[in-house]
């Protein structure tokens, strides 16, 4: 004879929050987890996701690099007249490798359209992603997704010989093929993810970014100095093939939900299925976005704008502070690159650390989620915008940078507990969508902020003064966008998150629900 949940596993959350006390002891106890396999399903799940945001980062990432050796620079040389505002240059020493003249008279405006052209492409797949990975399932999308990078990262030197506009549409279709992957995540983390392991579950996935970047950069700051093949194409060829090499092991490893795998413990999904709830079958009818619902969900926009705020800081960084250590600090390119990859060490350590803190302290009930996130995202938010402004008045004094962006970037890794799962509160069920709307709109600032950049930057003469204006630009908006989301953040479930017929059901006494007539 079955119990009474199992004859009916239609009980969300929902319901559960209209069940008393008396009638929660009707419900089994909750299953205690002892998988037979040595390693979960789900870790695994995150191991190859940690994995692929590091091939992606990596193919990424490279070109901050690999554009300072593909230049062939025309500016002045750096003055060492202490009436500019600029640092004196440093002293050459035997050590220092070099590398052969660029390639290509980029101009800076140039310059700033290459490293922002990868996303241009990646705005636009952001929402069609998330949507096809909730119909569908993630894994190919997110798979696919990067496979397409890789073939596009191999063409990328092929494309730079051939035409300036070529390679920009080269990066473009890399971009355009990169951005499934964060939305068709999100939707898998839904299926897959117990609620109170999702923040620090989230900081292991995500931090493959963080990962990806601290090998790649000191890695394509010595390709460049290599004379095989060409030095900098080197940085495309190998991380490409990287790409390559991990969508085969992503088909053979991973699944769509916990019911698809063929190899799960029956623990495991019974665990998963408790946590989260039945998953949705998969001859039910799709659910219709809500796209004017989304237009009027304050709490999205909150999620949106604070995404905004930090990515503009992130992709600052990201993008502009191997030019900010050549052409301010004057590191080479082999320092320049491993000095660079610092501070993505610090937000991978940091991002774990303070994520697993989070999560004890919501499974301690000293805070509410909502509370919890408030919390957690201020910290991602003021410790940057504090760090970059300090950034702007260590001046020349390179230790002093490196250790500040190295804090900054630590404390930026609580945004993993912070918005970065808010999403799949407001609605598991669209998840993926949702992510994928506020993640086009943050990574708008991948082409914005180099763009911005550009134009307070002189490309002659390059001054410490100019780059402060940068950095008080990037603090500022980091600290207004959080404000936004501690007054209009949420946690609720949207009403418009489920169909009306589970609208009925939940409405329904819990008695007729938890036993049914025969």
């Amino acid at each position: 004879m079955q119990s009474p949940s199992e004859e009916n596993p239609i009980i969300n959350s929902d319901i559960e929050n209209d069940v008393t006390s008396d009638t929660r002891n009707l419900v089994e106890t909750e299953p205690v987890e002892e998988t037979t396999g040595w390693i979960k399903c789900r870790t695994v799940l995150g191991i190859m996701g940690f994995l692929g945001f590091a091939v992606v980062y990596a193919m990424r990432v490279n070109l901050s690099v690999a554009i300072v050796a593909m230049v062939n620079t025309t500016k002045a040389p750096p003055s060492n007249d202490s009436t500019l505002d600029v640092c004196p240059t440093s002293v050459p020493n035997n050590s220092t490798p070099e590398f052969k003249p660029g390639d290509f008279n980029w101009t800076i405006e140039q310059q700033s359209i290459v490293l922002g052209s990868f996303f241009y492409g990646y705005v636009l797949t952001q929402i069609p992603g998330g949507r096809i990975a909730e119909l569908y399932g993630g894994k190919f999308v997110y798979g696919i997704g990067i496979l397409l990078t890789a073939v596009f990262t191999l063409l990328s030197p092929i494309a730079a010989y051939t035409n300036f506009s070529f390679f920009i549409a080269v990066r473009a279709l890399a971009g355009l093929s990169e951005g499934v992957t964060y939305p068709a995540m999100h939707a898998m983390l839904a299926k897959w993810i117990p609620p109170l392991e999702r923040s620090k579950f989230a900081a292991y996935v995500y931090a493959g970014s963080n990962i990806g970047t601290v090998v790649t950069l000191p890695i394509s700051g010595w390709l460049c100095t290599l004379d095989f093949a060409g030095g900098w194409p080197l940085c495309f060829y190998i991380f490409g093939g990287l790409g390559v090499v991990w969508f085969v092991g992503w088909i053979f490893l991973i699944y769509d939900s916990p019911h698809k795998h063929p190899r799960i413990c029956p623990k495991e999904i019974e665990y998963i299925t408790y946590t989260i709830g039945p998953q949705e079958e998969d001859d039910k009818p799709a659910l219709s976005i809500p796209w004017c619902k989304f237009l009027t969900c304050v709490p999205l926009w909150a999620i949106l704008i604070a995404q905004c705020g930090q990515a503009w800081v992130f992709y600052t960084q990201f993008t502009e502070l191997p030019s900010y250590m050549n052409n301010i600090l004057h590191f080479d390119i082999v320092s320049n690159a491993t000095l660079s990859a610092v501070p993505y060490l610090t937000a991978w350590i940091g991002g774990i650390l303070l994520c697993i803190v989070a999560d004890w302290i919501l499974a301690k009930g000293w805070i509410s989620r909502l509370n919890s996130m408030k919390l957690w995202n201020t910290v991602s938010a003021f410790v940057p915008a504090f760090g970059l402004l300090g950034i702007a008045w260590a001046g020349c004094d390179r230790v002093m940078v490196m250790t500040l962006l190295s804090l900054a970037s630590a404390f930026g890794g609580a945004a993993y507990a912070g918005n970065q799962m808010n999403h799949i509160d407001l609605s598991p069920q669209f998840a993926g969508t949702m992510y994928g709307i506020t993640n086009a709109a943050s990574n708008i600032c991948g082409f914005m902020a180099p763009y911005v950049v550009s134009l307070i930057i002189n490309a002659q003469q390059q001054t410490l003064g100019q780059w402060r204006e940068v950095f008080y630009l990037a603090a500022a908006i980091d600290l207004g966008t959080n404000l936004f989301y501690l007054f209009f953040a949420s946690t609720e479930e949207q009403d418009w998150s489920r169909p009306d017929d589970e609208d009925m059901t939940a409405s329904a006494p819990v008695e007729s629900i938890l036993f049914p007539e025969s």
